[in-house]
């Protein structure tokens, strides 16, 4: 099979799973949740089904019911371990499935992700990648403390907050910007590394940014040497056409969320007009669809009866993306579809992860694997290289100085 012809698949890792009452089920290990031996297992289940990456999600606000508020809810996971640190905790002991934490782009500075994102890419040994997020939440804002927010109860049909959004993921472009200029800031041969001549560095390859924009200016350069994938790959998830912008401005993949197969053909439709009005250059954006996935007990439970089951011990699950119930196979037949459509893969989220990443990971693969959608093999040993982006990218740098 070539890697052009197959689905990607990946998963998106939360807590205890998506349903709010996941932690309550008996095969979840609320106990374990912020220990590096579950988040180990659960990267380790994945690769070994041979899903082509995971992504983390993180924030900082507490897990709330309210998408723009806390909550004071007690019955739900509260709490939670810093991304990235897990991703560079899962990478020496995984050796091919892509890790993609996620980062706040708003409170945090460019020079801070760009180096841990880099040195993530060395600890993974090439498998590093970043889903950019925006926090536009006055409780996250209080965190920090820098900057005024108009507060949790601005209406969003306000023309406040329509600007303060707008402001915020056009910051975060410049902030992968600002990202992206480091990485490439050391040249690939940057190091000499001669104890004979006492040359260990080659200054001329290393090289200032001089990024001036609104929000801040970096001077650069990195104090990292070039990651080893050169860019490791940007995600952005985006709902509607301001963080479509910024996906078709700054990313490589987006992860969207159709509700049905109309819908997907509209956002993948508004996604390409936004690239072209962008005037995007290089790779078109990868559009994965975002599924929430409960599947059926082999010879037990039927996934809507859990659903179900679940939804009665406290919160019912809602979800910004399309919540799946069924058979691993009726689940090939949706992202098949989603294939045919144009889409690259998809990610799925697993309602609860002790339960139903394990079934992702043989029941799914197994049956798109039959199928001809989804490799037997990783076909890279880099991020890059699976989800088929271009590699061995010369530093930006490097060109201007030839």
């Amino acid at each position: 099979m070539s890697s052009s012809s197959r689905l990607r698949i990946g998963v998106a890792l939360e807590g205890a799973g998506w349903h709010p009452a996941a932690w309550r089920e008996p095969t979840s290990r609320p106990g374990d949740l912020f220990t590096p031996e579950y988040w180990v297992q659960q990267v380790a289940t994945a690769e070994a089904g041979l899903l082509d990456f995971v992504t983390i999600e993180d924030s900082f606000a507490l897990q709330s019911s309210d998408r723009f508020a806390p909550d004071e809810r007690t019955d739900e996971v509260r709490g939670r371990l810093d991304a990235l640190l897990i991703a560079s905790r899962v990478s020496p002991v995984t050796s091919r499935i892509g890790l993609i934490p996620t980062v706040t782009a708003t409170h945090t500075e460019p020079f801070h992700v760009s180096k841990g994102i880099a040195t993530l890419d060395y600890t993974s040994e090439g498998r590093a990648g970043w889903q950019v997020k925006v926090s536009g939440r006055a409780d996250e804002a209080a965190h920090v403390g820098r900057r005024a927010h108009p507060g949790p109860s601005i209406d969003q049909n306000d023309p406040a907050f329509v600007e303060l959004t707008t402001d915020l993921f056009d910051e975060a472009a410049d902030v992968v910007e600002v990202v992206r200029r480091l990485w490439d800031s050391w040249e690939d041969d940057a190091e000499i590394r001669d104890a004979a001549t006492d040359r260990f560095l080659d200054a001329a390859k290393v090289h200032q940014v001089d990024f001036e924009g609104r929000w801040f200016s970096v001077r650069g350069p990195a104090i990292t040497p070039r990651p080893p994938q050169g860019q490791p790959v940007v995600a952005a998830l985006a709902h509607a056409e301001v963080p479509y912008r910024l996906a078709a401005r700054s990313a490589d993949i987006v992860f969207v969320t159709p509700s049905d197969e109309a819908h997907a053909r509209s956002i993948l439709d508004e996604v390409r007009a936004i690239e072209r009005a962008e005037e995007r250059e290089g790779e078109p954006l990868q559009v994965f669809a975002d599924l929430v996935v409960l599947l059926d007990e082999t010879g037990g439970e039927l996934a809507v009866d859990r659903l179900r089951r679940l939804d009665g011990l406290g919160r019912p699950l809602t979800s910004d993306a399309r919540v799946f119930t069924g058979s691993a196979s009726q689940l090939a037949d949706l992202i098949a579809s989603l294939g045919e459509l144009g889409y690259a893969g998809v990610r799925l989220r697993p309602g609860v992860i002790t339960d139903d990443l394990p079934r992702i990971a043989e029941q799914l693969t197994a049956e798109l694997r039959a199928r001809g959608l989804f490799h037997d093999e990783y076909e890279s040993d880099t991020l890059r290289g699976l989800f088929g982006l271009p590699e061995g990218i010369v530093s930006r740098y490097a060109v201007s100085a030839a």
